[in-house]
């Protein structure tokens, strides 16, 4: 069966070569882009990519997008910064060689962090469910900056991992979280987490965060992964409290001081 792969990017010049050399074995490769200034749309054009370009709306509703875009019976949805290495790809290909047992299938994902293959603090297995038949199942819109797809059926479970290329550097990182922070806003505020009352403040912008690192760092065994595994940690935590003091502020801003 044929198997169609959907990516959506922008600005991903530095990485989105590297993720369509590990699925030229594809029968198609559907590039979703949101307008990016860089390099990347010449690069997918170089791969025989089939491209559009619309606006960005949020992670579940762009890869919506990609996934709807293709045209085989079978997508895995994959991440500009993500690499399918061989082995995952002889496995994805005997499978659908065959007669696969479920319509969606999970696959472990290993993150590297500073230069470093992450093993422990909840950064591995990091399963996802990435190959579907088309049409099983659609990212959910409503939970930027990131989306799961829902899943209640049975599911099957890849052996061999998915390499994400997550954060190359500190300063990278520091970035990312900045737009996450601000674009988890929305988010947060829908689940009533204003942070009005001192006691919420506290809890949410500070306790919080303190706990969330001793959770992954020691209970999780975050420790095990060197000095990268503490800076990830540390600085995760201040993400936690970024977001808790961004939706406070906005919600102060469009409410007025409690």
């Amino acid at each position: 069966m044929k198997l169609s792969i959907a990516i959506v990017a922008c600005n991903e010049a530095a990485n989105i070569r590297r993720t369509l050399e590990s699925v030229t074995w594809a029968d198609e490769v559907v590039v979703v882009d949101s307008g990016s200034a860089d390099e990347t749309v010449a690069i997918c054009r170089e791969f025989g990519a089939k491209i559009f370009v619309e606006p960005w709306k949020g992670y579940g509703p762009q890869v919506n997008s990609a996934i709807d875009k293709c045209t085989s019976p079978w997508v895995f949805s994959l991440d500009a910064d993500e690499v399918i290495p061989p082995d995952l790809a002889a496995e994805i290909r005997e499978l659908l060689a065959g007669q696969p047992k479920y319509r969606a299938y999970n696959v472990r994902r290993s993150n590297l962090v500073f230069g470093r293959w992450m093993r422990h603090g909840g950064l591995y297995p990091d399963p996802k469910l990435r190959l579907l038949q088309q049409g099983a199942t659609r990212w959910r819109e409503n939970t930027e900056p990131h989306a799961t797809p829902p899943w209640n059926e049975p599911i099957g479970i890849l052996k061999a991992d998915l390499q994400h290329y997550q954060y190359p550097t500190i300063s990278a990182y520091i970035e990312h979280m900045d737009r996450y922070s601000t674009a988890s806003i929305p988010l947060v505020l829908r689940r009533g987490k204003t942070s009005r009352s001192l006691l919420a403040f506290l809890g949410s912008v500070a306790l919080n965060p303190i706990a969330t690192f001793f959770y992954n760092y020691f209970f999780r065994l975050g420790f095990l992964d060197g000095r990268e595994g503490l800076l990830f940690h540390l600085y995760h935590s201040g993400y936690v409290s970024w977001k808790f003091a961004k939706a406070w502020e906005r919600d102060r801003q469009e409410c007025g001081p409690s």
